[in-house]
C-alpha cells in the first residue's frame, strides 16, 4: 500500500497507553544522588551573604554549590540562538547557572543541593539562609520603558533590550482613508504545562572520562554540543538522551536551562549520578513562558472595505533574559500580515526586560498576538463600515495567482516573509460553509427567542513552519530486513514515530511494521537541530524521504546486477524488489541487505544498504487555515462556552490525516486556554500568583466544544520534494482571536474585545463599561 498519504493510526500509542514509556524521571541508576533547586523569593533584590553551613550538616546532603563553587561555568549561559544579522540585539542578557549577586525574578537559581534522596535535599533547601536587599521591581512592561522606571539590568536604558522598525510599502499612501480604526489590544502572559515537567539525569564516568545525560528537552544535539565546549570534554565521550517527553510545546527547547549544567557539574564533581527533576510549582515560576504582548495598532481602510495601510508598535515583555534572542516578536511581526494584501505596512516592536521569568516560544510563538491583532481589526473595521465580516476578508486576500507572494518582511531564519503556495479564497469559503455562515441570522434570532447570547467568530491566518537550517537523517536496511530511520528530532507526542516510518516504508515499498524509527539520541544521529517551529515532517521528514530514496537506488543497482535487468525495470513491494512482470523473479530487503555487504571477495561501490542524507530549505514554508465558532456568553456569571467549532487547515501535502486532526484539535485545547483561561498574573513586587494549577488554570473536557470539524486544503509546497507545511500550530494560533470575534457579535458589535483571556471577570468589565 501506499503510506504518504494514509490515515495510519500511531505505532507508539500502544507503548504508550499500556505504561511503557520511559521518561527522565524513569531513569534510575546505580548510587543514583538527587538535586533540588534553591529558588529565589525576590523578584528583584541583591544577594548580600548565602550561609549554607547548617544545610551541608544535614544527615544525607553531600554538597551545597553556589554561584562561587561553579568557577568559570558561572558566567553568563550562552544563547540558544544568535541575533539575526537584519535584527541586532543591543543590549542581549542570558541568565547563570546560578545567581551571582543579584536576583531578577522569583524562581531564578540560587543554590542547589545535592543529597541520597530527593526529600533530604528539598529539606536541606529550607536550611540555606540568604540574606537580600530587596530592590524595586519592574513589573508592568509599558512602564518599565518609561524614564523614571528602575532598571532590571543597570547598563540597559529603559529596559529595552532591543527596538526595530520595519516599513514595507509607500507608508505615506493612507493619508487619504475613509476608515481609521485605532486600537490597543493586549494579549496575556501563559505557560507550556507540558504534563511532564523538567528533569535531567547527569552521569560522569571518572574511568572513561563519558558524560551520558538524560534530559526532557526538544534538542539534544545543541545540549550536548554546548555541554561538551563548557566542560571540556570530547565530542565523542558526550551522549544526550532525550526520552519519552510528555510534552514540550516550546519551553523544553531553551538551551541552556541552569539545571543542565547544574546536573552535569555536580555529577563530575561527586563522580555519581545525579537527577533533578522539577516539580509543578518549579515549572510555573522557573520554565521559560511567553505570550505577553501589549499592540497599539492604527489600521486604514477605504470605503469598500480594502486595507490601505497597517501600523502596529507593540511591546513583548521579555522576562528579566533574552536567551532566546528576540525570536517572538520578530515571528509575530512576520505572521501580522495575514493572508492580506497590504499595500504598506510599518511595524515596531521592543523587547522588553521585566523582573519576570524567561520569555521563550511557546506553542504558536508570536503567532496567536499577531493574529489577535489583525483579525481583531478587520471586524472592528467591517462593522464600522457597515461591511460583511467574510466580506470583508474576502476583498482583501492574496488571490491564487499571486504566489509566491513576498511580504517585505524578514522572518525569524534571516529568509523572507514569501508565502509560498496557497489558496485562502478556498479556506474561507470551505470554513464559511463548514459553519453554515449563510444562514447564521436565522440561528442567531432563534438563539435570542430563547434569551441566550450567542455569536459567532472567525479568523483566518497563515503559519509560518519548517525553518532550516536543517536536519539529517540515515536509512538503514539491516540484514534481517528491519528498516531503521535514525534522526534528531526528538517526540514530544508529535507522531514521529508513525510519520517517520511512513515516509521510508512508502519509498521502500516495506511494510510499516518493519521500519524502527530511533529519535533524540546523540549516539544515534550526531547531527540535527530539534524539534519546534512544526519543522519535524518539514525538515526531518524531507532527509527521511531522500535517504530512502538513497537506498533505494542501492538497493535496486544490487538486484538489477543480480538479474540482469536494468533498474527501472524493477519495483518495490511488500518488502521486496522484483522484476517487473515477473514476480517470481524476488529478493527481499533482507536478501539485498546481506549482499550489499559481503564478507569476502571485491566490490565496486559502498557498502551496506545504508544512507544519511540532509534536507535544508532555502526558506520557510508557510501553511494556512480559518477557524469559525459558535459561542455562548453567559451574562450573569460572564462565562463563555463555546458550541460548536470548525476549523479549515492547509498544510500543503498530508502525510497521516490522522496525526495532522490530533495536531489540530491539540492545538484547539492549548489556544482555548489562551483565549478563555490561561493567564499568568503578579503583583506589584513582582510575585506570581497563579504558581499552581488551582490557579493558572487550564482547559478540560468541560471547556472543550461538544462539536469540532475538521477540513482541509492542500496546496503543496514547492519548495521541499514531500510538498509538506508544518501543522504543530495552526490550532492554537487564531482560537483567542476566533472567541473575540464571536463575543463581539453576541453583542452586536457594542462591545469590543481587546484583551484576552476573556475570563469571566474581564467579561462583567466589559459588560459594565458598555451598559
Amino acid at each position: 500500500m501506499r503510506y504518504i498519504g494514509a490515515a495510519v493510526p500511531r505505532l507508539e500509542d500502544k507503548r504508550y497507553v499500556t505504561g511503557r514509556g520511559l521518561y527522565v524521571d524513569d531513569i534510575s541508576l546505580p548510587k543514583m544522588l538527587h538535586a533540588a533547586v534553591l529558588r529565589s523569593s525576590y523578584a528583584h533584590a541583591r544577594i548580600l551573604k548565602i550561609d549554607k553551613s547548617k544545610a551541608l550538616a544535614l544527615k544525607g546532603v553531600v554538597a551545597v554549590y553556589t554561584a562561587e563553587d561553579l568557577g568559570h561555568l558561572n558566567g553568563p549561559l550562552p544563547p540558544s540562538v544568535s541575533p539575526l544579522p537584519q535584527y541586532p540585539i543591543p543590549y542581549m542578557k542570558t541568565h547563570y547557572a546560578l545567581a551571582k549577586d543579584k536576583v531578577r525574578y522569583v524562581g531564578e537559581p540560587v543554590a542547589f543541593v545535592v543529597a541520597e534522596n530527593r526529600y533530604v535535599a528539598k529539606d536541606a533547601l529550607e536550611l540555606i539562609e540568604v540574606e537580600y536587599q530587596p530592590l524595586q521591581p519592574v513589573v508592568d512592561v509599558e512602564k518599565a520603558i518609561q524614564p523614571d522606571s528602575p532598571l532590571v539590568h543597570e547598563d540597559v536604558p529603559n529596559n529595552i533590550a532591543a527596538k526595530h522598525v520595519i516599513k514595507v510599502g509607500d507608508t505615506s499612501s493612507a493619508a487619504h482613508a475613509d476608515l481609521v480604526v485605532n486600537e490597543r489590544f493586549v494579549f496575556n502572559r501563559g505557560a507550556g504545562v507540558s504534563i511532564e515537567t523538567r528533569g535531567v539525569v547527569a552521569s560522569y564516568e571518572q574511568k572513561t572520562g563519558q558524560l551520558t545525560i538524560w534530559d526532557s528537552t526538544q534538542g539534544p544535539i545543541p545540549i550536548r554540543n554546548t555541554l561538551a565546549k563548557h566542560f571540556g570534554i570530547p565530542l565523542h565521550l558526550v551522549r544526550v538522551v532525550a526520552p519519552d517527553v510528555g510534552g514540550g510545546f516550546g519551553p523544553k527547547i531553551m538551551l541552556f536551562y541552569p539545571e543542565e549544567i547544574l546536573t552535569t557539574f555536580a555529577s563530575i564533581k561527586t563522580g555519581r549520578p545525579v537527577k533533578w527533576v522539577e516539580d509543578r510549582r518549579e515549572y510555573m515560576v522557573a520554565a521559560n513562558q511567553e505570550r505577553i504582548q501589549v499592540h497599539y495598532v492604527s489600521a486604514a481602510f477605504s470605503r469598500d472595505g480594502k486595507i490601505l495601510k497597517l501600523k502596529d508598535r507593540f511591546l513583548v515583555d521579555t522576562g528579566a533574559y533574552t536567551p532566546y534572542g528576540i525570536m517572538v516578536p520578530i515571528i509575530t511581526s512576520g505572521t501580522l500580515p495575514g493572508p492580506y494584501k497590504i499595500p504598506a505596512l510599518e511595524i515596531e516592536f521592543a523587547s522588553v526586560y521585566t523582573n519576570k521569568t524567561v520569555v521563550s516560544p511557546v506553542r504558536g510563538a508570536g503567532r496567536p498576538d499577531a493574529v489577535y491583532v489583525m483579525e481583531r481589526v478587520m471586524d472592528i473595521a467591517a462593522d464600522k463600515l457597515g461591511i460583511d465580516r467574510a466580506e470583508i476578508r474576502r476583498r482583501n486576500l492574496i488571490q491564487p495567482n499571486e504566489f509566491p507572494y513576498d511580504t517585505g518582511i524578514v522572518y525569524q531564519d534571516g529568509g523572507p516573509v514569501r508565502y509560498d503556495s496557497g489558496n485562502y479564497q478556498a479556506v474561507l469559503e470551505k470554513l464559511l460553509q463548514r459553519i453554515g455562515y449563510s444562514s447564521w441570522r436565522e440561528r442567531k434570532e432563534q438563539y435570542r427567542r430563547q434569551g441566550r447570547r450567542v455569536g459567532l467568530g472567525l479568523a483566518l491566518y497563515v503559519e509560518g513552519s519548517g525553518v532550516g537550517p536543517y536536519e539529517m537523517a540515515r536509512v538503514t536496511v539491516t540484514p534481517a530486513g528491519r528498516i531503521v530511520v535514525a534522526t534528531g528530532v526528538g517526540s514530544q507526542g508529535q507522531g514521529h514515530f508513525t510519520t517517520l516510518a511512513q515516509i521510508a516504508a512508502d519509498v521502500l515499498g516495506a511494510d510499516l511494521n518493519s521500519v524502527d524509527v530511533v529519535v533524540g539520541d546523540t549516539d544515534q544521529m550526531p547531527w540535527g537541530i530539534g524539534t519546534f517551529a512544526s519543522r519535524s515532517a518539514t525538515i526531518a521528514g524531507n532527509a527521511v524521504y531522500l535517504a530512502a530514496l538513497e537506498v533505494k537506488k542501492k538497493a535496486a543497482e544490487i538486484a538489477a546486477k543480480a538479474f540482469e535487468v536494468h533498474p527501472d525495470d524493477l519495483e518495490f513491494r511488500d518488502g521486496k524488489v522484483s522484476v517487473r512482470g515477473f514476480p517470481e523473479k524476488s529478493l527481499s530487503l533482507a536478501e539485498l541487505a546481506v549482499m550489499a555487504h559481503p564478507i569476502r571477495g571485491l566490490i565496486q561501490r559502498e557498502p551496506g544498504l545504508e544512507a544519511t542524507k540532509f534536507f535544508s530549505p532555502a526558506q520557510s514554508v508557510f501553511g494556512a487555515g480559518g477557524h469559525a465558532a459558535e459561542v455562548e456568553v453567559d451574562v450573569e456569571t460572564g462565562k463563555i462556552r463555546v458550541i460548536r467549532y470548525v476549523i479549515v487547515h492547509d498544510s500543503g501535502s498530508v502525510i497521516n490525516p490522522l496525526i495532522v486532526e490530533g495536531q489540530i484539535i491539540g492545538g484547539l485545547s492549548n489556544g482555548l486556554g489562551s483565549a478563555l483561561l490561561e493567564e499568568i498574573v503578579h503583583d506589584e513586587q513582582g510575585q506570581p500568583l497563579t504558581a499552581t494549577l488551582a490557579d493558572y488554570l487550564i482547559p478540560s473536557a468541560v471547556e472543550t466544544p461538544d462539536i469540532i470539524e475538521t477540513a482541509h486544503v492542500e496546496t503543496p509546497t514547492p519548495l521541499n520534494p514531500l510538498g509538506v507545511k508544518g501543522v504543530g500550530e495552526g490550532g492554537v494560533i487564531p482560537v483567542a482571536a476566533v472567541i473575540a470575534s464571536a463575543v463581539q457579535d453576541a453583542f452586536d458589535g457594542r462591545i469590543i474585545p481587546s484583551e484576552s483571556p476573556l475570563t469571566p471577570s474581564k467579561m462583567h468589565r466589559l459588560f459594565s463599561e458598555n451598559r
